[in-house]
């Protein structure tokens, strides 16, 4: 076969690929776009904790954040280590099984059973993906201040920073989804955003992780949430997950289908 057939027809084979993938369409190429980058951010913040790179800053954001006289002491008043204590217990294993399993039980409600199906994957294969990254790094626990709250496992990634990320984007996304008002979609994004943020955050606060296992970890999560997002709207599109549809005229409301 000529050499320009043999391109003619990789050319074609790339482009029906291409479009099976939905990589034509702005928001599936910028969300694979969004996960190679989250992707690979994770894989950097890994190596530069096993070549001691981080080792510096997370030592002085850790200090930083302590009262210099007395290391067990957070800075701040006493109210705002209580409040970092709430904000870390949004991103522990009860409350976001609760919250998935509340939203699991919606969806099974409203006839969405795939939906409900891939919830459960998203939010479990996240949970399995952070255990086995942590017994693959194996990273100690901060040991330079007091800890904050009680820990288990090890440090890197965090799992509260991966796991409230995923439930937390993967619901946000999903909620958005089934809401035609933009502001709304932006609301409920911004909302699961700010949550993760702070639950991150919060264990940096009580000195129970590293900085760079909150960046890791929020990095981690927003991949899997992506990666879930993207093959759910693949499935949809494929008409083996259940969508939503908007009633004309509802002023943004959705009726669950038939």
């Amino acid at each position: 076969m000529p050499l320009s057939l043999v391109r003619h027809d990789l050319a074609l084979r790339a482009w029906g690929l291409r479009a099976r993938l939905r990589l034509n369409e702005v928001v599936p190429l910028l969300t694979v776009a969004g996960i190679g980058f989250l992707g690979w951010s994770f894989i950097e913040i890994a190596g530069a904790i096993r070549e001691g790179d981080t080792a510096g800053i997370d030592r002085a954001i850790l200090l930083a954040l302590r009262n210099p006289a007395n290391l067990a002491d957070p800075i701040g008043p006493s109210w705002v280590e209580e409040v970092a204590r709430d904000l870390t217990g949004l991103g522990g294993h009860a409350i976001l099984t609760l919250a998935t399993l509340a939203t699991v039980t919606y969806l099974l409600m409203t006839g969405r059973r795939a939906a409900a199906l891939l919830v459960i994957a998203a939010v479990g294969g996240g949970m399995l993906l952070s255990a086995g990254l942590k017994i693959v790094f194996d990273r100690p626990r901060p040991d330079l201040v007091p800890h904050g709250a009680r820990v288990y496992t090890a440090s890197f990634p965090s799992g509260h920073a991966t796991l409230s990320a995923v439930t937390n984007l993967t619901l946000g996304a999903l909620l958005a989804r089934f809401n035609a008002m933009r502001r709304v979609k932006l609301f409920v994004l911004g909302l699961a955003v700010g949550v993760t943020a702070l639950v991150g955050a919060s264990r940096v606060y009580l000195g129970v992780h590293w900085p760079s296992d909150v960046l890791g970890g929020w990095c981690l999560g927003a991949a899997w949430a992506g990666l879930c997002w993207y093959v759910a709207l693949l499935l949809q599109r494929g008409g083996q997950v259940e969508g939503s549809r908007v009633e004309p005229g509802a002023a943004g409301g959705v009726v669950p289908p038939s």
